[in-house]
């Protein structure tokens, strides 16, 4: 009975492998004043959530990029493709906690790392190189 018993514990006290966090529509609040920056996230299937990112200055779209996390053959990651982009490029997911994911691509110039995180309501973000950091923070403003 007790062997049962901490095996259940075990199970509880490993990170829950769902981005259900990530979902709704964002707005980033520590965006340049003329400039308003959205994220919108959303689950397609247990292995794979959809995102959209896009940044408007006056009416006119400056920045999009699609993203999807994705589960292959046992391991996550992110996904990002820019219109600029013709495929999309891979970040392996190196750490993940509830609420928090780290991923890396250390074959790039810009990002090598991307960490997404929830913090009490708000939505942070942070995508670093060897010299630069770029920190994101959003506010919910949809389901």
């Amino acid at each position: 009975m007790l062997l049962v018993f901490v095996q259940c514990l075990g199970i509880q006290n490993e990170p829950s492998e769902n981005f259900d966090w990530l979902l709704g529509k964002w707005q980033r609040t520590n965006e340049a004043k003329d400039k308003r920056t959205f994220e919108y996230w959303q689950k397609i299937k247990d292995t794979e959530y959809a995102g959209f990112a896009f940044t408007l200055q006056n009416l006119d779209t400056i920045h999009q990029e699609k993203m999807q996390l994705l589960k292959s053959d046992g391991d996550w990651n992110l996904l990002v493709k820019t219109p600029e982009e013709k495929d999309f490029i891979a970040f392996e997911i190196t750490m993940l906690k509830d609420g928090l994911f780290e991923c890396n691509n250390d074959s790039l110039p810009f990002p090598k790392k991307i960490t997404y995180w929830r913090e009490g309501e708000k939505l942070k973000a942070n995508v670093a190189g060897d010299s630069l950091q770029i920190p994101f923070e959003f506010t919910k403003i949809s389901k």
